[in-house]
């Protein structure tokens, strides 16, 4: 049965966080009712598009990591959390899990799905800043923090000195509710489509994190820097 939405499998360098470098297998999820306003990827807000089995996506992933020598594969979307995919990325990850792949799954900061961050080897979760026009509500981050130490990380697109403020208050929040400061959160400039390098933004955000104690990783797009902020697959 051909159910999974499937927007794209490729292989690609990680180009942001703290595996920046990393050569894996992205199996982008087609669809996604989030909304982000600066999105680089509204191609895969639709729920249409074309559909794969299992099978076939395995085999896709094999084949892309040169017959299994890259054993990593990063679940992303789209929303790969959303409701519609859940089934589908448990059944995807078990699979790839008796494999023995390392897989990590890109949390857009909307939810937390125990079935599959429990399964899973790393969560990627996202803080949505104003500039988003998306909230993420730092409970869910001391969530993680709970209940799922050591195998996350905090990404937040800085895009302005309000998504900088933002991100530090919703820091501290997880701070007071857990006690806990042991886990990354990453800060990335941001690299809009269409836009020239943002340097002096780069700046800026590094000067900030300095300026409070240095908390954050500012860690740039690695692969916008190579190829330009409008190419996909990358």
């Amino acid at each position: 049965m051909k159910d999974y939405l499937i927007n794209s499998i490729y292989r690609a360098t990680e180009g942001e966080g703290i595996h920046l470098g990393t050569p894996q297998v992205f199996v982008r999820f087609q669809g996604c009712a989030i909304g982000c306003i600066n999105c680089d990827s509204v191609d895969t807000w639709d729920f249409e598009g074309s559909r794969f089995s299992l099978d076939e996506i395995l085999l896709e992933v094999y084949n892309e990591s040169f017959q299994g020598k890259i054993k990593r594969v990063s679940i992303t979307g789209g929303d790969p959390l959303h409701p519609k995919h859940v089934p589908y990325v448990i059944e995807l990850s078990k699979k790839l899990k008796e494999a023995g792949y390392f897989i990590n799954i890109e949390a857009a900061g909307t939810r937390i799905v125990p079935d599959i961050f429990q399964m899973v080897d790393f969560i990627s979760f996202d803080y949505k800043t104003p500039s988003t026009g998306v909230r993420t509500n730092p409970e869910l981050i001391a969530k993680l923090c709970n209940e799922y130490e050591g195998k996350f990380q905090i990404k937040s697109v800085i895009e302005s000195r309000a998504d900088f403020d933002s991100t530090l208050e919703a820091y501290n929040k997880v701070i007071s509710l857990t006690n806990k400061m042991n886990f990354s959160w990453c800060m990335t400039p941001s690299y809009n489509l269409l836009e020239n390098f943002p340097a002096e933004r780069f700046i800026d955000v590094i000067a900030w994190n300095e300026q409070i104690g240095g908390m954050f990783r500012v860690i740039g797009q690695q692969h916008k820097w190579i190829f330009g902020p409008d190419k996909k697959q990358c």
